[in-house]
Formats: C-alpha cells, sequence, structure tokens
C-alpha cells in the first residue's frame, strides 16, 4: 500500500517484531520513567498546562499503560506458558476458535487496532487449552503492529507449540489510523489470512474454515 508519508507503508521482511538488541536492558520501573518524561515534554510542546488537576497524572498514566498493557507483549516475560495436552480422544478435525477480541496498535502512528480474529488448526497429536489460543492472539496484539505480520505471529506460535503445519489464522480489524485521521474512512476494515499446511493446499477446507467462521453465534 503506498501513500505520500510512507511509499511502501506495509512492507515488512519479517514475521518477527522490530527490535534492537538492548530492547530488555531496562526494567519496566525505568522505562515508565523514561516514557513519563518524554510524554510530558510532548504535552508541553503541545501547549497543555500539566499544573491542571486533570493533566498532572497523564504523563505517568500513559507510560503505565504503555510499558504494563498496550505494550506488555514485547517483554518475554509475558509470553503465555506452551503446555499441550495429548489428543486422548483422536479429535481429527480442524479445531476453530473464532471471534476472539483483539486489541492492537498500529505501529505507523500509534493509533488503535480493534478487531476479531479467527483461529483453526488440526492436532497432530497434541491439543491445547482453548483459552491460550485466545492469550497468543492478545500478546502479539500487545505491542506496535502491522495486521499482516500480527497474522503471520500468531500462526507461527501455534505451529511451534502444537508441532504441526495445519494452522489458519484470519485477522478482521478496524484501524483507527485510517478511521479517525487521514481518509477518515470509518466504515471500512481490514482483513488479513495466513493458511499453513493443509489449510494452504486444500481449497475445500479453507471454505470449510470460512464457513464456520460466517456462523452465527448466539446464546
Amino acid at each position: 500500500m503506498k501513500n505520500e508519508e510512507n511509499e511502501f507503508e506495509h512492507f515488512s521482511n519479517s514475521a518477527q517484531t522490530p527490535l534492537r538488541e538492548d530492547a530488555f536492558e531496562l526494567s519496566d520501573e525505568a522505562k515508565i520513567e523514561r516514557i513519563t518524561k518524554s510524554v510530558r515534554d510532548i504535552l508541553e510542546t503541545l501547549g497543555m498546562d500539566l499544573t491542571d488537576d486533570s493533566l498532572n497524572g497523564t504523563p505517568k498514566r500513559v507510560a503505565k499503560a504503555y510499558v504494563k498493557e498496550l505494550f506488555s507483549g514485547l517483554n518475554p516475560a509475558n509470553k503465555p506458558s506452551s503446555s499441550t495436552f495429548e489428543n486422548k480422544y483422536q479429535y481429527g478435525e480442524m479445531l476453530v476458535e473464532k471471534n476472539i477480541t483483539l486489541y492492537s496498535t498500529c505501529e505507523h502512528h500509534l493509533l488503535p487496532i480493534v478487531g476479531k480474529a479467527h483461529v483453526a488448526y488440526i492436532s497432530s497429536g497434541r491439543v491445547v487449552g482453548l483459552s491460550k489460543m485466545n492469550r497468543i492472539v492478545e500478546y502479539y496484539a500487545k505491542r506496535p503492529q502491522v495486521q499482516e505480520r500480527l497474522t503471520m505471529q500468531v500462526v507461527q506460535e501455534l505451529q511451534h507449540i502444537l508441532n504441526t503445519q495445519d494452522v489458519a489464522c484470519i485477522i478482521d480489524a478496524k484501524h483507527l489510523c485510517v478511521n479517525s485521521r487521514g481518509i477518515k474512512d470509518i466504515a471500512s476494515s481490514t482483513v488479513t489470512a495466513e493458511y499453513q499446511g493443509v489449510f494452504k493446499t486444500d481449497e475445500k477446507l479453507r471454505k470449510e474454515f470460512l464457513a464456520y467462521v460466517s456462523l452465527e453465534t448466539e446464546f
């Protein structure tokens, strides 16, 4: 996708999040302290009066939100445990976890990405707890992201955990960098898909996955 700010805004040559080698040398507390100063400088540069009761604590709140919440997926210490279980019941069809709520942050403008992820896999002998799939999506979403990379990271992590190539992921999300700025198109959403193993080679299986995703779930 081309734009005036960056000729190839979504180009990435790796599914790995770009991090410096010294990314984890600072403690969370040290990062919060440094970011607090930076946010304070930004707000003061914009002309905000940080002596106001409503604004005085904003730099610290933003810093804590960045380190502990919005970008917590950058810290490997927050990665979900990868315990799996033997597929004793010999379930051989695809398992689909759909409508996983996703909150992430666009790495180009640091604005929210909000959407749903749909994940499927076929067991090669191991299964994973259902909530673990949600946690994997959350872990990789909680960092500055592009949607294409996030989709690939979810698939690759499940392939690693489950020791199977047969994993698929679809993400449908709204990007506030599109919806609230620039073109300001509030109706559009972005859909990405990553198919691996049999999901990549078997068109009938892909259609079955899409049919499951399209099912209405009512309780």
